[in-house]
Parts: C-alpha cells; structure tokens; sequence
C-alpha cells in the first residue's frame, strides 16, 4: 500500500510537535511510579497497626495500599514471609496498560482531527475510557479515628485546687445552660490555656470540666499533631473539630500544646506551621453558638506563639501552682482515703514541700507498698519517711566513700544542716548522700530570701574551708546554684548595689555572702561539730534534732 504524505505548513508542523509533547509529558506523568518508598521500620508499623488495606507485588517492588497514607511501596526482597503472610495480597493491575493504549488513541485521534482523515485513520473510532482520578478530598469524619470519651473524674476527686474550680465554674454553667448566656449578650472564651509545672493535675481538671458538664470529652497530645507526613497534622487537627462540632456541645483539650504552637520565628518547618495555621484557622472557624471550648494545658508559656494567646483564641489562662501546705493536706487525705493508716496528715504536708499532685500519689502508693512489704496493717510514719528520697530523687545507692571522703563530706553537709536550720527553711532531713532542702517557691521572693538560699549553697564549702582549708568537687552543684541565683539577683530582679548591673557586682554579692556565712560557722564552730558528730554516726539528721541540738549547745 502506498501512502502519499502530506505537505506540512508551517503552522500544522509547530501545533503537531506541540501536540506530540504535551501528549508525551501526560504519559510520563500518569505511566512514572512516583510512589514514595519507605523503610522496612515503617512498613512494619503500618502493618502491624492493620493500616494496610491490600499489597501488590509488583517485580522489584510491593505497593501497599494503606487508609492513612495513599498507596506507599517498599522493595520486596526486604519483605519477611511473616510480614508477607500478614498481607491481604492482589493481582497486578493491568491499569498502566489501559492508560497505555488510551493514549496512543488519543494521540492518533488528534493527529486524524488535525490532518482531517489524510492518513486514512478516520474509520479509527477511538473508544475513551474514563481514567479513575486519586481524590484528594479529606476522609470523612465517620471514618476518623477521633472518638470522644466520658469524663468520671469529678471535682470532688481532686483536692486543692479550689481557685482554680471557682475559674472553671462558669465554663460548666455555660457547657450546661448556653441559652442563657446567649440571651444575655454574652460570649463564653473560646480558649482556655492551664499553664503550670508538670504532675500538678492539668489533664486531671480538664476531665473533671467535662464530667461536670456531662459533654463529650476529646483528648489529644500536642506531640500527636507533629507528623513526619506534611500535611496530616493540619489533617488531624481538622478532624479532631469536626468530631467536636458533630458532638456539641463538647471539650476539646489538647495537652502540651506548646509541642505544636511555637512562636514562629522564621525557620522553615512546614508542617509545624502548617498543623498550627490549621489549628488558628479551626479556633477561628466556630461560631459563639457552636458550643465547643477548647481546653489546652503548658508548662512552658513563654514559648507559645503570639497568634495563639491573642483574644478570641485562648483568651483566658488559668495558673496551676504547687499546691500550698493546706493543699497538699488536701491531695493526701484523697489519696489515704482507702488506705489503713496511722497518719498525721498534716505532718505529711509540712515535710512535703515542693511535691506536686502527682509525687504525693506516688509517696502514699510507695508508703504502703512498703507497708506490705513489711507485713504490717497500718501506714505510719516511718513509711512515709523511708520512701520521700526515693519518690522525689529515685532510688540510687550511695557510693562508697573512704574515711577521708566520709569526713570531709560529714563536715560540709553538717554546715548546710547548721545553715538551714539556722534559717528556717523547711526541710525533713539531711542525710550524708544528698539533702533534701526545698527553696521557697512563692512569689515574691524577697532580697533576704534569695540570700539565705544563697548562704546555704556556700555553707558547706565554708565549713569545709574553715576546718580543711580546702573543700571537694561535690561542691560544684552547690556553687553553681549560688552563683544562678547571684545572677538573677543582679541582672533580673535588680537587688544589686544599684538597679543597674555593674561589672563586679555579681563577684562581690558572692563574696559578700561566702564571708557572712563563713563568719557565722566559725562562731558557732561548736554547733557545727556536733551536727557534724551526729551524721557521722547516723548518716542523716532530721531538723527537729539539729534544732534540738543546737539549742543545747547555746
């Protein structure tokens, strides 16, 4: 058959180059594997998370089709037949090849309309066959894994935080009655932020909100949000509001938020930045009425992008301090509640300052662990006393010191024991290996506050240096708080010599305040060697028998 070509002009030749790689560049778009490849440690988890639909084994490769993910592929040889048997395996689809040939149709379709049959293609009828499209639309929330849950922690079961319940009481009158602060014109925060040191019971105040209000309650974690997928952080935050908004009137409460709301600071880190636009644009989305509040829980405030702290987002903070002496009786009677005892509760309180919620459950649970231990019926004291190191330190044995040693580290713990008691400062017992002196906490710490913390860091090195003339390294922990707190002192709270620092002025407080307490050991030397005497023979002294002592000596 001869077949006569057509004379090409200019135009048809450049519109069908042109044609002919714009059809070329679809065909490698749609026939190039572009799935991403992951490790075995990967594929593994999606595995044995049953997040894998259906596998695929495809020559050097097997593709996995996953709910979370789209379709992912890992290099078959990695594959163990226990990973593989775990598998709901596919035959391979002919769909590469239907592109294929839907392709070559359409180019000879373009090139029969352009050249109007000339070839002799026009009895070519080509047949199109839709070509099924990767939809790139959000799952649907019924598909989610963002399950609501009842609260059963109520109030009545945390103690010592009735500041922070009276905060929280309008939030639940609003959970429960909305009606009535609509009529009345008013708007409850969007956003409330708890902010305060870890184990003082955030999450636990969270829930009691919500068993309360008798409202769903949705938890996530801030860390929950960082993915390294781009884009199924801000994914999940959507979900998370979606599932609220289906469930209202509801909670959401997402503990450390300051994992994934950071100040932006112009580092690229899109999908940080992303989830945290999403969830700006999510507290932006919901109505007045939607009833929805938003619960989150830090304890590094400072860190937090301004966007977030801004009115109309978490426009309210509520701060969960250490609870105070009365408090903490408070915690302890909830926790001793089921516990047989032999307790001054209150006596428990003073000697735990410091502790938080979660360290006084530990210390009562540790208490009668021990108490078992010992075959015994009741808690007392002495359980208590036994465990605090363990609960507030962690078990740890102490080294094994020559006689040397022994009597140098007698001497310097005698002259923070003498310094402390001295002083006031609240602390159970000393013992050779560590001491367990809590620093005032409450806000504001007054100048000769500050100072005497101070004096009892350099005791011990002064009482070392007095009766030695030297003291050991163990003092470097000691020295390096006195000289943070010189530095604050100075530079943050300006209780220097002036409110301006000067370019001594933090050498001299120091030797100021080594000097004071050196020259009060040295008068009370006497003191000093009896406490000193008293932890050599029983490796720890407690502050009701270092007063006893040295007022006997006065």
């Amino acid at each position: 058959m001869n077949i006569t070509w057509p004379n090409f002009n200019r135009n048809q030749l450049i519109l069908l180059v042109s044609g002919g790689i714009i059809v070329l560049l679809l065909m490698y778009a749609l026939l190039r594997d572009s799935t991403d490849t992951v490790s075995l440690a990967e594929a593994s988890h999606l595995i044995s998370a049953g997040t894998v639909d259906s596998a695929v084994m495809d020559g050097e490769y097997t593709y996995l089709t996953t709910r979370d993910y789209g379709v992912v592929k890992i290099q078959s040889a990695q594959l163990s037949q226990e990973l593989i048997a775990q598998l709901r395996l596919e035959e391979k689809s002919s769909y590469g090849w239907i592109v294929f040939i839907v392709m070559v149709g359409g180019i000879l379709g373009t090139l029969g309309w352009v050249y109007k049959g000339r070839f002799g293609l026009d009895s070519i009828q080509r047949t199109e066959e839709p070509i099924p499209a990767k939809s790139n639309e959000p799952e649907s929330v019924s598909n989610t894994s963002v399950v609501p849950v009842k609260s059963n922690v109520r109030f009545s079961d945390i103690g010592g935080i009735s500041d922070v319940k009276e905060e929280l009481e309008e939030i639940i009158d609003f959970l429960r009655n909305p009606k009535r602060y609509y009529n009345f014109g008013a708007r409850m925060p969007r956003g409330v932020l708890l902010v305060g040191p870890p184990g003082v019971g955030k999450t636990m105040i969270a829930k009691a909100v919500a068993a309360e209000a008798d409202v769903p309650f949705f938890y996530q974690s801030g860390a929950s949000f960082v993915q390294i997928y781009v884009g199924m952080g801000a994914k999940r935050v959507h979900e998370l509001f979606a599932a609220a908004k289906k469930n209202a009137p509801s909670i959401i409460f997402i503990d450390e938020i300051d994992a994934v709301g950071k100040k932006r600071d112009g580092g690229r880190n899109d999908e940080r930045e992303g989830t945290l636009n999403q969830l700006l644009t999510e507290m932006d989305g919901f109505e007045d009425t939607a009833g929805i509040i938003v619960i989150a829980a830090t304890n590094n405030i400072e860190v937090m992008d301004n966007a977030l702290l801004r009115a109309g987002r978490f426009d309210r903070r509520i701060f969960v301090e250490l609870p105070t002496a009365s408090e903490r009786a408070s915690i302890l009677e909830k926790y001793l509640h089921n516990i047989p005892n032999e307790l001054s509760i209150d006596e428990i309180a003073k000697m735990t300052v410091g502790f938080n919620g979660a360290s006084l459950a530990a210390l009562a649970n540790e208490a009668a662990l021990l108490c078992l231990r010992k075959n015994e019926f009741q808690v007392k004291m002495e359980h208590f006393l036994a465990v605090k190191d363990k609960v507030m330190f962690g078990k740890k044995k102490i080294a094994m010191l020559s006689e040397q040693q022994r009597h140098y580290q007698a001497r310097y713990q005698a002259g923070k024991v003498f310094a402390a008691t001295w002083t006031d400062l609240p602390y159970e017992k000393i013992t050779l290996s560590n001491d367990s002196i809590t620093p005032p906490s409450a806000e504001p710490l007054l100048k000769h506050e500050i100072e005497s913390q101070i004096r009892i860091h350099l005791a011990g090195i002064a009482a070392c240096d007095l009766q030695f003339g030297e003291h050991a390294s163990n003092a470097s922990h000691d020295l390096t708080s006195a000289r943070e707190l010189v530095h604050a002192m100075i530079y943050d709270y300006g209780m220097g010599t002036s409110l301006l620092p000067t370019e001594n002025a933090c050498s001299d407080l120091l030797q100021r305040l080594y000097a004071e307490i050196k020259m009060i050991l040295e008068r009370h030397s006497s003191q000093v060697d009896k406490l000193e005497s008293i932890l050599s023979e029983y490796e720890q002294i407690s502050k009701a028998l270092a007063k006893e002592t040295m007022n006997d000596i006065l």
